[in-house]
């Protein structure tokens, strides 16, 4: 496919349309050397944030295809972990071309160099692989992934784009210790628990940058770094929203049994507990371990947004709360001997009670027996 006249110039201006130019040089230097066009297929799937999913398609509307290509915009290349065609237009997105606004700012936190080893886990349609192969030299990358009809693709994407980077098929939250020590560890799928395995191949001084999704409200950019104790400490440093790793995967708690279900009603809008800060989603998902996601649609009673929390350890501990329009209060229905509803208010009168400190104060340390949650510092753990 011929690049139209000035779709890179538009791409690049994409990266970072929010942040006045703080993707760094090498970066867009590696999105010209490795365009992104040759790693979308031609028929694709968009969901703007403010419409409906619809497809694109290179054959039938050429121009709607490569403006896709050259905006912020993910393109999901699979649904149902391959189980629903993208021409049916509804069910879980399991893998995209991921925004290359998101793509471009991990690749600023990791600020990998020329001759630096890489694992990255996740290969995708192989363009943030092919990204890094510019980057620091095919033969010292390695990108895994769990999917073998996606990674076969990913290795033809690569193929026309003239890069032979090692390519694995397996659960990437094993890593490779084959080709191990590693400098940089690049995530491109949402992950909860950090996995020790990825701190345990990597030199001391290496940094890993992953989309942290720790299941209640927002997701972040984590940034580590290795140290010389085996462990690794590091920030929250922006946003990121993937889709999560397979094998940790959040599924929804609502259709477990449910028994001992107590029905009440509470005057706190749960559209409010849907938009708090990440600051706030932070406190709550540290302090309580609990997770949430939102539905939303209408009925012949009218519109309706229900918040489900749900404890992702233990089947059969939920709640939702249920808005309707026109309501000053709003049904709650908690099932299990857990009152996760309850701990999720009181987790958010703690944040306020801190002061409502922003995402930017929050930490992680990642240790062979898990990982800890802190704020300011790493002394102050809270979860």
């Amino acid at each position: 496919m011929a690049l139209p006249s000035g779709h890179l110039d538009k791409l690049i201006a994409a990266l970072d349309p929010e942040k006045a130019g703080d993707i760094a040089g090498f970066v867009r230097d590696a999105v010209r050397a490795v365009p992104r066009h040759l790693f979308v297929p031609a028929v694709g799937l968009v969901a703007p944030d403010d419409g409906e999913p619809r497809l694109i398609d290179h054959d039938t509307d050429p121009d709607a295809w490569w403006d896709a290509i050259a905006s912020t915009q993910p393109i999901i290349t699979q649904l149902d972990d391959g189980a629903t065609p993208l021409t049916t237009l509804k069910g879980s997105y399991t893998s995209s071309s991921s925004s290359p606004a998101t793509v471009a700012d991990l690749l600023n936190h990791l600020a990998p160099e020329p001759g630096m080893r890489v694992l990255e886990i996740g290969t995708g349609t192989g363009w943030t692989a092919g990204l890094l192969s510019h980057l620091v030299g095919d033969e010292n990358v390695t990108s895994i992934e769990v999917d073998a009809t996606v990674a076969e693709q990913a290795g033809k994407n690569l193929a026309a784009a003239e890069h032979q980077p090692a390519l694995l098929v397996g659960d990437g939250a094993k890593g490779c210790p084959d080709r191990a020590p590693y400098d940089r560890v690049h995530v491109t799928c949402g992950i909860r628990h950090v996995p020790y395995a990825w701190v345990e191949q990597c030199r001391p001084g290496a940094v890993i940058v992953l989309p942290w999704h720790p299941g209640f409200g927002a997701s972040h950019a984590l940034r580590l770094e290795v140290r010389e104790d085996g462990t690794a400490q590091g920030r929250v440093v922006g946003g990121a929203a993937y889709m999560m790793m397979r094998s940790q995967r959040l599924r929804p708690d609502e259709k477990q049994p449910q028994e001992e279900t107590r029905r009440y009603w509470t005057a706190l809008d749960p559209r409010a507990l849907d938009a708090l800060s990440a600051g706030a989603d932070l406190a709550i998902g540290a302090l309580t371990g609990l997770v949430t996601h939102t539905e939303s649609g209408a009925d012949d009673d009218g519109a309706w947004l229900c918040v489900w929390v749900s404890d992702p350890d233990e089947a059969g501990r939920w709640a939702s709360v249920t808005w309707r329009p026109d309501r000053a209060v709003h049904a709650v229905r908690q099932v299990g001997d857990r009152p996760v509803w309850d701990e999720v208010l009181l987790a958010y009168a703690r944040w306020v009670g801190w002061g409502e400190p922003h995402w930017r104060r929050y930490g992680v340390t990642v240790t062979p027996e898990g990982q800890r949650v802190w704020l300011d510092t790493p002394d102050n753990v809270i979860g």
